[in-house]
């Protein structure tokens, strides 16, 4: 017996809702049928708290040149340079769409009728080129294509539901070179697995920050994409940079709250305890240093003091200026009791951002034909070894453009396919051991946080690797045992991605960006990406 109840068919299955899988959607429906699959509600994900901002060249006095050139530097010399100006090159007309379809980006007053935009600084950019409304970017742009999305006919949208594995020629015997033909999904509404049958398949599904213990991403940042195209065949590269953003609320009651950069760009000081600033003792950009550079001197400072946090301090400027610019963040810190305007703030760093992932082309092509991935999921060459602030909106939104462009050119070259076979339960059974789960879980992200986090040695990641593999055992077992369920389903993700993480780690013998290692603390003159390639498909 099975409990496939339905299956789904659309020309292109976007997998993840965020900016990237969002505006793919909307680029292709004028043409395609389209399905949205959501794991949680649809705006829950990474793109609704980004607070920043998205670059971009607006200003005359800026150039794409400099944002290349500032971009190469942040990724401590291993960007793809062709990809830096690829993006930097599309990123006016894309966020334009963005503006076209209604993201409400701050303005400036301005002599004529012509829209003067706002922009700010954050590190690593020698110009102000930051988009932005308030401090709550991510949240209008995920409103503004959620609106679009609900009203075009040619979307679907699956919300609660987990992608399971891609199905491939491959994975259902069928011969011939292997291709895209769906997925198997997970209908957490009804708790039932059903199939999607489409030619094309777009990960869309954001990063792993959550297989660290501390996080400022949502809960769904569980690694699915990346580790469903690896086990469908596809190359991944340069997982070691994982970057950890250098100001998140350090409060009892606050899970994972972040401190945008924007605070920074602004004129924020870092402070010790003491109320002495430090940022200037390690490098002469000071609290405008790229990320990998602020986080790591954090993390110093709080280990040589064995002090719990440091503290961001804004109160100097004035109180108006600062209300009026980061209102929310003002709001959501009253709430724990802190004045932005009067006090500093408590932070820690804690991982934010995955800047390695599923290798692909400009067109956002991976090594399955058919199988696309776009936004944080990827790596597309624009990070290097460090990504600077706010290029992650703006790489979503350049590569669903790119992507959809793709899409649209080959769509009439695959021949449609017949039904999937159905996802087989007949030998499992519901599970009365959920706490395995969980305590897997935890265990996992701790020890990530400890061996494989700001700073690393070969030994951690000998012992981060160890205990992966044991779990990863535990794991298949009861994968092959027991039902379907979410927390299960993110674990095995979550594993399958730390030990590819820890895999490239151990393969970079060198420090660079945001990888550190103690045992081999400065770079090679020589480096590049970090590429994994899977043994067999499956």
């Amino acid at each position: 017996m099975t409990t496939t109840t339905q299956e789904h068919q659309c020309d292109v299955l976007v997998i993840g809702s965020g900016a990237a899988g969002l505006s793919l959607a909307l680029r292709l429906a004028p043409t395609h049928k389209v399905i949205v699959l959501s794991k949680g509600p649809l705006s829950e994900g990474a793109t609704l708290y980004a607070q920043g901002g998205i670059a971009a060249v607006f200003d005359e006095q800026d150039s794409v040149e400099s944002h290349v050139e500032d971009t190469q530097i942040a990724g401590a010399g291993i960007c793809d340079t062709q990809v830096v100006d690829f993006i930097a090159r599309n990123a006016k007309d894309c966020v334009q769409w963005l503006i076209d379809g209604g993201v409400p980006f701050d303005q400036e007053d301005s002599d004529d009728d012509t829209p003067r935009y706002h922009l700010t600084r954050e590190g690593g950019h020698s110009h102000r080129r930051i988009l932005h409304t308030a401090d709550a970017t991510g949240m209008a742009v995920q409103n503004s294509l959620q609106d679009n999305v609900r009203q075009h006919p040619n979307i679907t949208l699956l919300e609660r539901h987990n992608a399971l594995d891609i199905i491939t020629r491959k994975k259902v015997g069928l011969g011939g070179a292997n291709h895209v033909l769906g997925a198997y999904i997970w209908n957490r509404n009804q708790e039932v697995v059903e199939t999607v049958r489409t030619n094309y398949v777009v990960l869309a599904t954001g990063g792993a920050s959550k297989v660290y213990q501390y996080t400022s991403n949502p809960d769904v940042s569980s690694g699915d994409g990346i580790a469903m195209a690896w086990r469908a065949g596809c190359r991944v590269a340069n997982l070691e940079f994982n970057q950890f953003h250098p100001t998140c609320l350090y409060h009892p009651d606050a899970r994972n709250f972040l401190l945008t950069e924007a605070l920074r760009g602004e004129g924020a000081h870092l402070k010790r305890p003491d109320g002495s600033r430090f940022m200037s003792d390690f490098d002469a950009r000071g609290e405008l240093a790229p990320r990998d550079v602020v986080a790591r001197a954090i993390d110093y400072e709080m280990k040589r003091l064995g002090a719990d946090c440091m503290y961001l301090d804004i109160s100097h400027k004035d109180p108006d200026f600062v209300i009026k610019h980061f209102p929310t963040i003002y709001e959501k810190l009253k709430q724990y009791g802190i004045d932005l305007t009067k006090e500093p703030i408590p932070i820690v760093p804690a991982a934010h951002y995955t800047c390695g992932g599923v290798m692909v082309d400009k067109n956002g092509t991976t090594d399955l034909p058919g199988l696309y991935a776009i936004g944080e999921v990827s790596y597309t060459g624009l990070h290097g070894a460090n990504r600077m602030a706010s290029n992650s909106l703006l790489e979503c939104v350049v590569y669903a453009w790119s992507a959809a462009e793709h899409i649209k050119a080959h769509s009439d070259h695959i021949e449609p396919h017949t039904a999937l076979p159905p996802w087989d339960e007949s030998q499992v059974i519901c599970s009365d051991e959920e706490v395995v789960i969980q305590h897997n879980w935890h265990e996992l992200r701790l020890f990530m946080w400890d061996y494989m986090g700001i700073v690393r040695s070969t030994k951690r990641l000998e012992r981060a690797l160890r205990r992966i593999e044991l779990l990863k055992q535990e794991t298949h077992e009861y994968y092959a045992n027991f039902r379907v369920s979410n927390n299960l389903l993110e674990l095995r993700n979550l594993l399958q991605v730390a030990e590819l993480m820890v895999r490239c780690a151990m393969q970079r013998k060198e420090s660079r960006g945001l990888h550190y290692t103690i045992d081999y603390p400065e770079p090679n003159e020589q480096s590049g990406p970090t590429v994994l390639t899977p043994d067999q498909p499956c």
